[in-house]
């Protein structure tokens, strides 16, 4: 068991206090997106007892830090933990499956793309399926909301706004094929929009949104507009949000079709590959497959690779489904097999003394009030920010010391290996 040293990310979307808050160092006076716990190439962790970074650990000593299972199964270290501090609204972005990830990779290396180039879509040829969990109320678009309920708040919007400034989309809503067929046109559509027809668009949507918050707060408000307004409160207000933070950006219209989703402290979500996703503002644990794939659509400055994010992209419609802990101790849901996440949670019950097996590389981050860890007689206490590697040879270990009422702490491991 090592003490681990995380590598802050600063994006300029990031917050600029809770970071530094979360690990106890003063504000730096500049925004701070990430912090990452892991072995990824472009930003390894660092062992607090040696200065060895994780990355080097890992190649050095497979065997007792990734196990032979994890190495047989990934031949690395197969996830990243990361806290994710969002002041504003991430870009709209999708991730590959394993399969196109493997073939967009291979296509880019042929090519001759530099891995650091900037316009390059595929760093690695792995999937990044990812799931968060909220530290603070979190707000994202995940995934495309039902189109029946699309078409209505986009068709009250053009009620608003002038019908005819949102024609043309609505047409494209309205069009013939299954859902997700129509929402795969309408998106083609709106991504390649010429660029001196996107900032009328994006005016006209946001003139609808203003109109319709205006309207259904007047004395004499009520109607169409209330009902609308009670059921995409969210959506309406923050279409006005991300325009102020990207005016004319396409990504205010698309982020329209997408289904707005907030989650309590506590509350996860898992994001399969395909899923078209913005992180809009909010503190989360964040844990992913070791993939640096990200394919953009929008609400961003960095490339935007039209032709490669529509074959990325699931269209299917729904919500994704949000996860509740249960209990002090509660491990997420996912299907990925380069993770899992449990939620130690001392603020909802007493923790006892849990004890684990690790199955591969671990580590454990606190987030609020102390913990202790123990291994064959080895104690490593750890503060509100800490967080630390426990390679597969460590076998066992037990949570002491959880504080009632205060500790949170977070245990990431390789996911479970499928039976059979």
């Amino acid at each position: 068991m090592h003490l681990l040293q995380g590598v802050i990310r600063d994006y300029d979307w990031g917050d600029r206090r809770a970071i530094a808050d979360l690990l106890g160092t003063p504000a730096p006076g500049h925004p701070q997106a990430e912090y990452w716990l892991g072995a990824h190439r472009t930003a390894p962790s660092t062992l607090v007892d040696t200065g060895t970074g994780l990355d080097r650990l890992v190649a050095q000593n497979p065997s007792t830090t990734l196990g032979p299972r994890t190495g047989a199964r990934f031949g690395e270290f197969p996830f990243l933990l990361k806290i994710l501090a969002a002041a504003k609204p991430l870009s709209i972005q999708a991730h590959p499956s394993a399969r196109q990830a493997q073939v967009g990779f291979a296509a880019e290396n042929a090519a001759g793309i530099d891995l650091a180039a900037p316009h390059r879509n595929y760093r690695d040829d792995k999937h990044k399926p990812e799931l968060i969990c909220a530290l603070t109320p979190f707000e994202a678009k995940c995934g495309f909301r039902a189109l029946a309920d699309s078409r209505r708040l986009i068709g009250g919007l053009a009620s608003a706004a002038g019908a005819d400034r949102l024609s043309e989309l609505t047409r494209h809503l309205d069009g013939d094929g299954s859902d997700d067929e129509v929402l795969a046109e309408t998106v083609g559509w709106l991504l390649r929009l010429p660029a001196d027809r996107r900032g009328p668009l994006v005016d006209a949507a946001v003139t609808g949104a203003a109109a319709l918050s205006a309207a259904a707060g007047a004395p004499t408000g009520g109607g169409d507009g209330a009902r609308l307004l009670a059921e995409f409160g969210a959506e309406i207000a923050w279409t006005g949000r991300i325009a102020t933070a990207f005016p004319g950006d396409i990504g205010v219209v698309l982020a329209m079709l997408m289904n707005h989703v907030s989650l309590a402290p506590g509350q996860a979500v898992f994001l399969a590959a395909g899923n078209l996703h913005s992180y809009l503002r909010g503190v989360g644990v964040e844990l992913m497959a070791n993939s640096d794939n990200v394919l953009r659509g929008g609400l961003t400055g960095k490339h935007v690779d039209v032709d490669q994010l529509l074959e990325v992209v699931d269209y299917r419609p729904g919500p994704p489904p949000v996860q509740t802990p249960t209990g002090p101790v509660h491990r997420f849901d996912t299907p990925a097999p380069e993770f899992s996440l449990t939620r130690l949670d001392a603020t909802t019950g007493d923790l006892g003394h849990p004890s684990f097996e690790t199955r591969g590389p671990e580590i454990v981050l606190v987030t609020a009030g102390r913990l202790s860890l123990t291994s064959g007689g080895r104690r490593l206490a750890l503060d509100a920010g800490s967080a630390c590697f426990i390679g597969h040879a460590t076998r066992r270990y037990t949570i002491e010391d959880g504080r009632p009422g205060t500790t949170v702490a977070w245990r990431a491991t390789v996911g479970v290996e499928p039976s059979g």
